[in-house]
């Protein structure tokens, strides 16, 4: 693998490591601050859903931490044991934020409708783009082949998209994370008070910076081989 590349890849996963063990820090931290009405994470979620009229999506608990996710294909709220159970300010964040992603999908939310449709495309690039990067470690004469225009034209169309995909994914959670916040903050049922909103914004604005950084990350390797590209045609 090219030294800059793999210097690149590098710094984005210190990077990310950095902050995927602040998050983890503020939810354990937030997580041993009680939610003011003794409301689970599940509880957090159906209130919201029934406020927003929503009622053909199911909330399930899945195994794991931090492995929360709203799944539009089934419409599923899938919240970890943790937030699943939890009656405190971290549970209650998670819960309200995926439920947000839910709130989008039975508004047709624009942007959730356009990264659900770049999924299929960004499947088929990230394993492009894993077969290429296990070749050029692993394979010396991949080396040779990765510079060849037409192959440069492919790796540079697939990170396009994995870029594209990662910059569309931005709006989508921060639309998320507010639709949270302003429900949480109306306090119409006393989830949380003033000091438990700030720190449910706190916890919610670590779990963004992780998907900033996969952005610039995936951004700064179109970069590299645009440049890349660029420089042989010159």
């Amino acid at each position: 693998m090219n030294i800059g590349l793999f210097g690149i890849m590098l710094v984005f996963m210190f990077i990310g490591w950095v902050v995927s063990r602040r998050l983890k820090s503020k939810f354990k931290e937030y997580s041993n601050v009680p939610t003011s009405n003794g409301m689970n994470g599940e509880e957090v979620a159906a209130m919201m859903l029934k406020e927003n009229n929503i009622f053909d999506v199911e909330i399930t608990c899945v195994p794991g931490s931090l492995t929360d996710h709203y799944n539009p294909q089934n419409k599923t709220i899938n919240l970890s044991n943790d937030v699943y159970h939890g009656r405190n300010v971290a549970a209650a964040a998670v819960a309200a934020h995926e439920t947000g992603h839910a709130v989008q999908h039975a508004t047709a939310y624009n942007m959730l409708q356009l990264r659900s449709t770049l999924v299929p495309i960004v499947q088929f690039s990230s394993k492009m783009m894993n077969y290429i990067f296990m070749a050029s470690i692993f394979f010396s004469f991949a080396l040779h082949w990765i510079n060849n225009d037409i192959m440069l034209t492919i790796i540079v169309l697939g990170q396009g998209s994995l870029a594209l995909f990662s910059l569309i994914t931005l709006p989508v959670e921060f639309d998320a994370s507010n639709r949270a916040l302003i429900w949480l903050q109306s306090n119409r049922h006393g989830i949380v008070d003033r000091i438990g909103y700030d720190k449910a914004k706190n916890a919610l604005t670590w779990a963004a910076m992780t998907y900033v950084v996969s952005a610039l990350a995936a951004v700064t390797q179109l970069l590299y081989w645009v440049m890349m590209f660029a420089g042989r045609r010159d």
